[in-house]
């Protein structure tokens, strides 16, 4: 039985899986870069080791790193958490071979589907619907030019290894085709050290809809329902749902049913997840799998009351599923918002930083997986994502109530983040009425982005911080700086207009 196991990854992922592992009395072991040294997931394990520098094709993504502080700590199994290594058949290979239980499927499994134009491959030969495009990696930008054609613009060039939103690039005409195909590739790299890509046709105004799947190695299969994953910013979830407001119970089954067949045409084991676009008319097409455990996770723990984490861990445990699918069944209605330390009003551009407050909501029905703390720095090297805060509830609408009051209750400073834009969607017409699809936020940016200020607007605010900046100063007894006298006339002009009457 597992007693030790390393959790490959850094940030609320790490932290989350170590709750399990804490519960089911097993050790966990940290790994970290340098620039993650006073990560919460250092400090929550048991043992910690530094595997290289900041950037990830050091640390997180260094195999030979990684297995080196499996062999010192002398683990029984490795975690992937998700994103990094997670869907790297060689880092599953290589764990294997040291003697080291990989918690997910087995290398050739994850080498199948992990691959997203291997799987593309499988699939179509299984009889599940596809996306019409490429199975091949395009290396030829002749060749690539031509595929594109054949298709029909627009088309989405698409990491093979990768996941997350990273390698992916929307590509509307062919003078876009080349620049497009090559920041795909070197995201790609950067992301999953792996530059493979593939071309399939962009399904417009779809349905972005994933099944969680879960399989031991006694040939069980089954799947726990949906996620609607369809509110994203570039290509990357921002908020995840289950039940989808689209599903029908008939859509539902056919769908699970899919879901199941295209892990077991792999012998899958472990949890995995089958993505699928879905039109207006409910064609759905695969789209990937995912061979991991997938970030929005804890919506279909919420829903089902299974913790999939202790679920992988006894399937590498060598124990047999303990429910069948018809014992399966979704109880109320979960959804899940990313905190990211982002601004949202500048390109959702990311805003790394020292945290100087932290106010986590609490209450009936509201669960935070996150890692940050007063006083930490996000680093400016990694995924900007702080938190992820889970509502459920009986209804949807009691959920998405349950949601409002838990983000109005989550206080952060010192960074800016998207607590503010995800309150907003809350309360945004199509949202609440569940009819939306993956362009709902180009789509609704008159309730999402406050309009651009005019540049006299512009003037007033700074003119205000700086007044604010003084008044403050005077009323500590700081120093007041030296240009603040000369500016005096200028804020009280300011003051007078605004009707101050502080000043």
């Amino acid at each position: 039985m597992i007693k030790k196991i390393l959790v490959a990854n850094r940030g609320e992922i790490a932290v989350r899986i170590m709750r399990s592992c804490r519960e089911m009395g097993i050790e966990s072991v940290a790994v970290y870069s340098e620039a993650d040294r006073k990560s919460q997931h250092v400090r929550y394990a048991n043992e910690a080791f530094c595997i290289g520098p900041a950037p990830s094709i050091e640390s997180y993504l260094n195999i030979d790193n990684i297995l080196e502080a499996a062999q010192k700590s002398n683990v029984d199994a490795i975690h992937p958490g998700y994103g990094f290594l997670s869907e790297n058949a060689e880092f599953a290979q290589r764990v294997e071979e040291a003697g080291i239980i990989f918690i997910g499927p087995t290398s050739e499994a994850m080498a199948a589907m992990g691959d997203k134009i291997t799987a593309r491959k499988i699939m179509t030969e299984s009889g599940v619907p596809v996306v019409p495009g490429t199975k091949e990696d395009i290396r030829d930008s002749k060749k690539l030019i031509e595929i594109a054609g054949q298709i029909g613009y627009p088309v989405m060039i698409k990491a093979s290894a990768g996941g997350g939103g990273k390698g992916m690039r929307l590509v509307i005409s062919e003078h876009e085709l080349i620049s497009g195909y090559r920041m795909a590739k070197s995201e790609a790299k950067s992301a999953f050290g792996n530059d493979s890509v593939y071309i399939e046709k962009y399904i417009e105004s779809p349905h972005h809809i994933e099944f969680q799947v879960l399989a031991d190695k006694f040939g069980n299969t089954i799947h726990l329902f949906e996620r609607e994953c369809s509110v994203q910013r570039r290509n990357q979830k921002v908020i995840e749902e289950t039940p989808s407001p689209l599903m029908t119970p008939e859509l539902r089954e056919i769908m699970g049913q899919y879901a199941v067949a295209a892990a077991k045409s792999v012998n899958y084991i472990g949890a995995g997840t089958i993505e699928f676009l879905v039109d207006n008319q409910l064609n759905f097409y695969f789209l990937e799998m995912n061979t991991r455990l997938q970030v929005e996770h804890p919506i279909t723990e919420q829903v089902t009351g299974i913790d999939l984490v202790k679920a992988q861990i006894n399937i590498a445990n060598h124990l047999p599923l303990p429910f069948k699918q018809e014992e399966l069944s979704q109880k109320g209605h979960a959804i899940e918002c990313r905190i990211y330390a982002e601004d949202p009003e500048r390109n959702f551009m990311p805003c790394p930083g020292k945290i100087k407050h932290i106010s986590e909501p609490l209450g009936l029905g509201v669960r935070t997986d996150g890692y940050a703390y007063e006083g930490y720095e996000i680093p400016i090297y990694y995924d900007p994502l702080i938190s992820k805060l889970i509502a459920w509830a009986s209804t949807r609408e009691e959920a998405i109530e349950r949601m409002k009051r838990a983000l109005f209750e989550y206080k952060i400073s010192g960074v800016k983040t998207s607590i503010s834009f995800l309150n907003r969607i809350m309360n945004t017409p199509d949202f609440l009425n569940g009819n939306y699809d993956t362009h709902f936020i180009e789509n609704n940016n008159q309730f999402l982005f406050a309009p651009e200020k005019s540049s006299a607007e512009m003037e007033d605010i700074t003119m205000f911080v700086a007044y604010l900046d003084y008044k403050e100063k005077l009323e500590s007894k700081l120093p007041v700086p030296v240009n603040g006298t000369s500016k005096m006339s200028s804020w009280k002009e300011f003051a007078k207009r605004k009707n101050i009457t502080q000043f």
